[in-house]
């Protein structure tokens, strides 16, 4: 298995096949995992739920600072009343993700091709030819472009990229000044500007909005001063620019997140400007739905026809989450009608049920599969409940530190025939757990008997052990069968 990107999302996915006992590689660019710039800012509460179902979330936690709500167009709603473990935003740059999950990739003994990227790919019926820019080349089962929002690897695939071109330019940049800058955040007939840091030791940040959307190249210290000046009225003696960067309200979304033995993931998959900071977040969440679906294609133990699930779940996914940005940006425009427009939606959102519910699309707490009807847990993530199981006290979280599928039997020693097929699902007994549970956004659900939980933390089936609905979610997610079940063809 090849990855094209060690970024985030290509990291987290590495991790997740390496897990399984998948043979897989990195292809990453730069020499070392050094980025030029903090980019994202923070995780999410399903992203670190995601990351507790490794074990790893509280690497994260402790370098972090957390903040119990998140932003919708300049908008600040609570997120403290949502019933997750990690019911705050995780405020953490990017460098120190990805030296965190790379720390992890490192354990588990995956290896990471660096000053290299894939440059080309020849297919054949059975594997993947792929070209690297230092004229090797490696043979692989799948290959999945992590690759950014330019991405090579998707290009080459011919996969398309459609979507909404940009109408509005930012220059981004941390600083030294001579002077005090203005802190805090302007708005004028061009748009919204900010200066600002988190500690008194580390560099200012400015984000400033642009006057044209038509550049050539990429932002220089002389575009930078320009636009300060023209928002301040000062540069506040800029003197150095640890980095500078530049981004857009373009929103795309691949039109295909997989080609045969091509997949995409992260921004590869979708790109969008950075309003409610989901980008990094959902090409995690990415990484943790395909790294099983591919680990058990590649073991046998599931068809080819389980990666198509990969786009049919993931897909809505990234699209909802352009929708929301588009709308974020929308919202932000400075003239008067938009103002009204924000404190309209403003009043809304003061309300309990359009809080949850924008909360829950920004957190990624709410998801829901369509995985077919039943017991309302089907398709959504699996509580991170407290639980007493025959070998002691364990969080469900821990379950799938795996990254296996767990069938958790909660009426009685025995009431859930053990799964069989390759030992690829664990069976679990544990307490029964009285009352309902709650579930962030819908509210309280009775609790099940019993639930077949995917390593990704969602719920593949729940109810009574006697319904006939369970052999066939082991069998079509797992290969699995029940003891005392007919054999399948």
């Amino acid at each position: 298995m090849v990855i094209a990107g060690g970024g985030p999302t290509g990291l987290m996915l590495a991790g997740e096949l390496a897990l399984a006992g998948v043979d897989v590689v990195v292809v990453e660019p730069r020499a070392t995992q050094d980025l030029d710039g903090s980019r994202a800012g923070g995780l999410h509460s399903r992203t670190l739920e995601v990351l507790d179902q490794r074990g790893i979330g509280d690497r994260f936690v402790v370098e972090g600072q957390t903040y119990p709500s998140v932003g919708y167009a300049q908008t600040t709603l609570d997120i403290s009343d949502f019933p997750t473990r990690r019911n705050y935003v995780l405020g953490l740059w990017q460098p120190a993700i990805e030296r965190i999950l790379l720390g992890w990739v490192s354990e588990l003994g995956v290896p990471i091709l660096r000053s290299r990227a894939v440059t080309g790919l020849v297919t054949s019926e059975s594997h993947l030819g792929i070209e690297v820019s230092d004229g090797s080349s490696l043979e692989a089962q799948y290959l999945v472009g992590c690759d950014g929002g330019r991405s090579l690897v998707r290009k080459t695939a011919g996969i398309g990229f459609p979507g909404v071109a940009a109408s509005t330019s930012w220059i981004r940049a941390e600083v030294e000044m001579d002077e005090e800058p203005e802190f805090g955040i302007r708005r004028d007939s061009v748009g919204q500007h900010a200066i600002g840091r988190r500690k008194e030791d580390e560099p200012i940040g400015v984000v400033l909005t642009e006057r044209s959307v038509e550049h050539a190249g990429a932002p220089t210290m002389d575009e930078l001063r320009e636009a300060l000046i023209g928002v301040y009225g000062t540069d506040f003696g800029l003197r150095s620019a640890g980095w500078i960067s530049r981004f857009t309200d373009a929103a795309r979304q691949a039109a295909a997140y997989r080609n045969g033995r091509v997949l995409l993931a992260g921004d590869a998959a979708h790109v969008h400007p950075p309003q409610g900071g989901q980008g990094l977040n959902i090409g995690v969440q990415d990484a943790a739905n395909l790294g099983w679906k591919l680990a058990q294609v590649v073991h046998g133990t599931s068809p080819d026809s389980l990666l198509d699930s990969y786009h049919a779940e993931r897909h809505p996914v990234g699209a909802r989450v352009l929708r929301s940005t588009m709308a974020q940006v929308a919202l932000s425009r400075p003239d008067e009608r938009h103002q009204a427009l924000r404190d309209t939606v403003g009043e809304l959102l003061a309300m309990d049920e359009p809080r949850r519910h924008i909360v829950g699309m920004l957190s990624g707490l709410d998801v829901r599969y369509d995985l077919g009807e039943g017991h309302p847990l089907i398709g959504r993530r699996m509580p991170d409940l407290d639980l007493q199981t025959t070998d002691g006290p364990t969080r469900a979280s821990a379950l799938l530190q795996e990254a296996r599928p767990v069938l958790l039997n909660l009426a009685g020693p025995g009431a859930v025939g053990p799964s069989s097929l390759s030992g690829s699902v664990r069976p679990v007994d544990a307490a029964r757990h009285d009352g309902p549970w709650e579930l962030p956004v819908v509210g309280e659900v009775p609790a099940p008997s019993a639930v077949l939980i995917r390593p990704d933390g969602y719920v593949a089936w729940a109810g009574e052990p006697a319904d006939p609905a369970l052999p066939a979610a082991l069998w079509t997610w797992f290969g699995a069968e029940m003891s005392g079940t007919p054999a399948r063809p």
